[in-house]
């Protein structure tokens, strides 16, 4: 395993369940996606864990467009986070992406640092200005962000990983993230990733992606993708 633990989690914040039981007991068919339910989830979520680069990396464009189109939060987005979340430790994620010396794992963590990001107190606080209520308890959003916690204790190992692309998508992760009022005390320690805008980081939608009922039937992975 490429990464050494953080102090930056703390014993109080919860741990993730195994992803194998996300997977397995999540009921997708219910979870509403951006192209109706998250029925057909289940197949492309255990695609990341495929020992070829180039099919974790369409897996990925295509939860990119099932639970993030638009930067819009749905009822799967949550428990596809949580499952992203668990595997980042996994060995099949150090695989390196097609034309790219980057880990996937940099590109699991940047995709958990752009979607926590869509739910980010910017995002809730000029949203509600024309909406109230948006983030009343038991919405979508609302439920997305009390994970905080429990993604940022899955993330906050990778800030010491021992590739740079890693560290630092984690720290843009671990960034936002620490937005929840209970990961406060770990803010001063992440203010170094503070100079790199998030929005920014967008690499699982660089090119067009070919496979997938969403799919416009162009390839997705020449380079420079």
């Amino acid at each position: 395993m490429n990464h050494s633990s953080s102090k930056a989690g703390a014993p109080h914040e919860p741990d993730l369940p195994p992803y194998q039981a996300v997977l397995a007991e999540t009921d997708w068919a219910s979870l509403e996606t951006a192209f109706g339910n998250g029925e057909c989830l289940p197949e492309v979520l255990a695609q990341l864990l495929e020992p070829d680069p180039k099919a974790q990396v369409t897996a990925l464009s295509e939860l990119t467009e099932l639970v993030g189109h638009q930067g819009t939060i749905y009822e799967a987005t949550a428990p596809v986070a949580v499952y992203i979340a668990g595997i980042l430790a996994h060995p099949a994620v150090m695989t390196l992406r097609p034309y790219r010396n980057v880990p996937f794992r940099a590109t699991l963590l940047n995709w958990l640092a752009s979607t926590a990001d869509d739910a980010s107190d910017e995002v809730v606080d000029r949203t509600e200005r024309y909406f109230p209520g948006f983030l009343a308890p038991g919405t979508t959003l609302a439920a997305f962000r009390d994970l905080r916690p429990m993604l940022f204790r899955a993330v906050s190992p990778f800030l010491e990983d021992s590739h740079e692309d890693v560290r630092e998508a984690a720290g843009l992760a671990a960034l936002v993230l620490a937005e929840h009022p209970a990961l406060a005390q770990h803010r001063d320690h992440l203010a170094v990733y503070a100079c790199r805008d998030v929005s920014d980081t967008e690499p699982f939608q660089e090119g067009p992606w070919g496979c997938g009922p969403h799919s416009d039937g162009r390839g997705d992975l020449e380079p420079p993708f």
